[in-house]
């Protein structure tokens, strides 16, 4: 096959990512890798859709991430034909553009959009991502896996908000990743609200919600494939990550610990409250990060973490993606070739 990752920029690409992984076990098993950055589509008419592509053939010698990383940088682009290639793999991450391209993310989509009308097979959809593009997401889904929410760019609603939820909540971007600008507000500090409420919101809408007291044990991340856990050899794809003493962001290059996570029935049953708008909405692979008994964040562009969950459970999860999506390709080029017979 030959596997496609849209990614926002090659040199931006570490190592450690998820998406990194998935590449060098798509290299393993034999197959093309291909990495296409957000600024590198080519539109030359509606049946026709071409990337400048960092092209990566298997070998019998699979490099280490670094060398891998470091020849993919290196390689001339290659002006492929999307119709080429067996599967568009969206792995951007739509916020770290927002600043300095604030064309790229949507232009992306828009492009991942010509290539799945013209009848390639792309993963996440690019026509549901539209409205997976923030946590707003999240408020699609039933209202017993979500904490409350508000949503605004007006600090006295914010106000109002803290002072129905009693102690504290917890405000961040509505649009954005990694830990930036997540805030814990109490009730009784709320001198520089209306400085903390405009300071995030120069990037957007404000979002605000309930405090849960879980949250001192850190999120888990928990990986879905198709809707359903990712799940091997009796283990889940999930990670525990706990946050130092001084820090309220879960997140591990914020500094938060990475801990083996103790996959209860409850946090199964909560997982498969969201799991069949997942599927319905051709969400393939899904990070969640779940608080207690609440779901905070559907990372639907590219959840991360995947390598720190193969180190702790001491499963190659990556080697369970790929053979997936070796047999959905399949299964999609079957289904392409008996409709082109009609």
């Amino acid at each position: 096959m030959k596997i496609a990752f849209l990614i926002n920029q090659t040199h931006k690409e570490e190592d450690k990512f998820t998406t990194t992984l998935l590449a060098l076990k798509a290299l393993e098993r034999g197959h093309t890798v291909l990495y296409i950055g957000l600024a590198d589509f080519v539109y030359q008419d509606e049946l026709t859709v071409l990337a400048h592509c960092r092209v990566y053939e298997p070998g019998e010698k699979l490099p280490t991430a670094a060398r891998f990383l470091k020849q993919l940088r290196e390689s001339s682009k290659v002006l492929t034909d999307m119709a080429d290639i067996d599967v568009l793999w969206l792995r951007f991450d739509p916020t770290l553009d927002m600043i300095s391209r604030p064309w790229a993310a949507a232009s992306g989509i828009q492009f991942a959009q010509l290539v799945k009308r013209n009848g390639g097979f792309v993963i996440n959809d690019p026509d549901n991502l539209i409205q997976a593009n923030n946590k707003l997401y999240l408020e699609n889904f039933p209202k017993a896996v979500r904490p409350k929410t508000l949503v605004t760019r007006n600090h006295e609603d914010v106000l109002k908000f803290l002072k129905k939820q009693g102690d504290k909540i917890i405000l961040k971007p509505l649009k954005g990743s990694g830990g930036k600008n997540v805030f814990l507000i109490k009730s009784n500090e709320t001198r520089n609200l209306k400085q903390t409420v405009e300071a995030i919101a120069r990037d957007g809408y404000v979002i605000a919600q309930e405090y849960l007291p879980e949250a001192v044990k850190g999120d888990i991340r928990f990986f879905l494939i198709n809707g359903n856990p990712l799940e091997k050899d009796g283990k889940y794809a999930a990670l525990r990550r706990v946050q130092s003493a001084d820090e309220i962001r879960s997140n591990i290059h914020q500094g938060a610990t990475a801990e083996p996570a103790e996959i209860t029935a409850d946090i199964l049953k909560l997982v498969k409250k969201v799991s069949k708008k997942l599927r319905d909405d051709n969400m393939y692979l899904v990070g969640l990060d779940i608080v207690g008994d609440k779901i905070m964040e559907i990372n639907v562009f590219s959840p991360g973490a995947l390598r720190h969950i193969s180190h702790i459970t001491e499963v190659d999860f990556s080697d369970l993606v790929i053979e997936d999506l070796e047999k959905r390709v399949r299964s999609f080029q079957r289904v392409k070739k008996s409709t082109q017979k009609k």
